[in-house]
């Protein structure tokens, strides 16, 4: 009898015993990491020391030895992340897919991000390059001038520039900002436009000189798509490839969720609806997408879409609109005149009139959708903020339509006050201040109106939420160097300078623009942008910890490992 109990004592014991070597069979985890900080990015900004992933879902965070106690099983994988840093992934609220990759990957790139700047002579040659490899009856496309990091200052590939490179093949250069495109006679030819065209309207124009000639400079998409559309379309199989690669360029930045802001601008909406709905869903495609349909098309409806349709993979969430140009590029719309050339009087222009946007929008945001509209000057900034208070006039909760504009480059402070109280999400192309910080403080709108572009302090100090973009390919995909370029606000060229000390944030805010206030613009923070019980296992594993990183230094930090529904993704 004292041997049967001492036995069964025993029995009783070892399964104590495996209960806490072993988690319960519903209980256990595909993959536990441990072994450097993880920052949640949680509401507390908690960091974990451990984080375990069942089905696609962050099932716990928290100690180390609780959450391997509770969820480690035979099978757990178990990644030690030998002092990296694991963090939620990076969410990119505004990049154009499509864009980025037919002018990057199709297109001659003449993008240049270094203080070496091209020159008309440069920027002709590698076009002649690229001419002797041209297969017969393609057009040139190129993409990535920008006359304000041209030297001298300003200069423009004209149409007389580009004859000097050919007067046959039609040449098509897309100035960085995407606002500007630069032709050749031949391309204005082949187009059907000439000295008498009429100019498209929203906001398109043909540029003209003072005796009514054209100059082969081309304002704006409605102008720009009617010469582009002209040109030889890359065939499906090109073009897919092309997204491919980009995608897997940006997953390889950090980015787990990236939205295409404008779908259907480049090759009309129904076929790249049809693109994403075939690439995006593929188990090779490393990104989820979050897809804003291009206004100005949806005057024949929005092709049977409706607001959230889709899954997690890929969904469609809101609309998007272009209401004026590019800051650096000196067509935005501001309140007082640009400073370049000395004694202008030249203050941009608006797309639209205020009539005009506001017939625009109101279906849309009667439908249901998120509304996105593009803003780089205070006079626009002005005319969206009056747009949206009419349409929200009769929202129960204003804030949780979550109107987003994008850029909010050029503002005031009453501005920022009106966006806070109408719930408006900005999204700062932060790149701004780094790469043309010392143009716009010096050259372009001066000072005062420099050092307030990109209010990310002043959004803070009201409030309100921000989040940080590429607009890509305007500028590079990094996450890493937006962190960098908020907290620190250092302008490129030396000798570097500080823009707008005032509006720096803290390296914890700048985190939260690329991650939880970007998922909360495009709807997604139920589902990702920090790492959380419940939300998709979507992670980034970084080199270092951008916390514990000089500021500067943050953009050199090593993207390792990107990691979509706790599936690492290949690059």
């Amino acid at each position: 009898m004292n041997r049967l109990f001492h036995r069964a004592l025993l029995l009783i014991g070892l399964l104590i015993c495996l209960r806490f070597a072993y988690a319960a069979p519903n209980q256990i985890a595909d993959t536990i990491f441990y072994g450097g900080p993880i920052l949640t990015v949680n509401a507390k900004n908690a960091e974990v020391q451990a984080l375990a992933i069942q089905n696609g879902k962050i099932v716990a965070v928290g100690g180390k030895d609780a959450v391997v106690k509770n969820w480690q099983g035979a099978n757990t994988k178990i990644i030690d992340l030998q002092g990296q840093t694991l963090m939620p992934g990076f969410v990119e609220p505004h990049i154009h897919i499509v864009m980025t990759a037919m002018t990057e990957v199709l297109w001659l790139n003449l993008s240049n991000f270094t203080p070496q700047y091209d020159t008309l002579d440069t920027l002709s040659q590698k076009l002649k390059e690229r001419l002797k490899t041209l297969p017969k009856g393609q057009w040139l496309g190129a993409f990535g001038v920008d006359p304000s990091r041209t030297q001298p200052f300003m200069a423009e590939l004209t149409a007389d520039v580009l004859d000097k490179v050919s007067t046959e093949v039609p040449i098509a250069v897309m100035n960085q900002s995407g606002h500007i495109l630069y032709v050749n006679h031949k391309a204005l030819e082949v187009a059907g436009i000439t000295d008498k065209t009429p100019n498209p309207g929203d906001g398109g124009i043909y540029m003209r000189d003072a005796q009514g000639r054209l100059t082969g400079v081309v304002v704006e998409p409605s102008a720009i798509l009617s010469i582009l559309k002209h040109a030889p379309a890359p065939t499906e199989a090109e073009l897919a490839a092309a997204m491919q690669k980009t995608a897997k360029l940006i997953a390889s930045k950090g980015v787990t969720t990236s939205a295409e802001i404008t779908l259907g601008l480049m090759l009309g909406l129904d076929n790249e609806v049809k693109l994403f709905n075939s690439l995006v869903r593929r188990d090779d495609f490393p990104l989820r997408v979050r897809a804003y349909l291009y206004g100005p098309l949806l005057a024949n409806g929005t092709n049977g879409l409706k607001p959230n349709d889709g899954d997690d993979k890929l969904r469609y969430v809101g609309v998007k609109f272009v209401s004026d140009g590019s800051t650096q590029g000196i067509t935005a719309a501001l309140n007082e005149p640009y400073i370049y050339p000395k004694g202008t009087k030249f203050r941009g222009n608006l797309d639209y009139a205020d009539d005009q946007i506001y017939k625009m929008t109101k279906p849309i945001f009667d439908q249901g959708w998120q509304i996105a509209t593009h803003a780089n000057g205070d006079r626009t900034i002005e005319q969206t903020l009056n747009t949206y208070a009419k349409l929200l006039a009769n929202s129960p909760d204003p804030k949780a339509r979550r109107l987003r504009i994008e850029h909010f480059t050029i503002n005031t402070p009453e501005q920022v006050k009106r966006a806070v109280k109408l719930g408006v999400i900005p999204g700062f192309t932060i790149g701004h201040v780094d790469y043309w910080g010392e143009a716009f403080h010096d050259k372009i709108v001066g000072p005062e109106r420099a050092d307030r572009i990109d209010p990310s302090g002043s959004f803070k100090r009201e409030g309100g939420r921000f989040a940080y973009h590429s607009d890509s390919p305007v500028s590079n995909v990094g996450p890493l160097n937006y962190i960098s370029e908020g907290a620190g606000r250092l302008w490129q060229k030396e000798p570097r300078k500080v823009l707008g000390p005032n509006e720096r944030v803290s390296v914890d805010d700048a985190i939260r623009a690329v991650t939880i206030n970007a998922a909360y613009e495009m709807f997604s923070d139920d589902k990702v942008g920090s790492l959380e019980v419940g939300k998709q296992a979507d992670l980034v594993v970084l080199s270092a910890n951008p916390k514990k990183t000089p500021v500067d230094q943050i953009r050199n930090i090593q993207v390792k490992e990107t990691w979509i529904d706790g599936k690492k993704q290949s690059w």
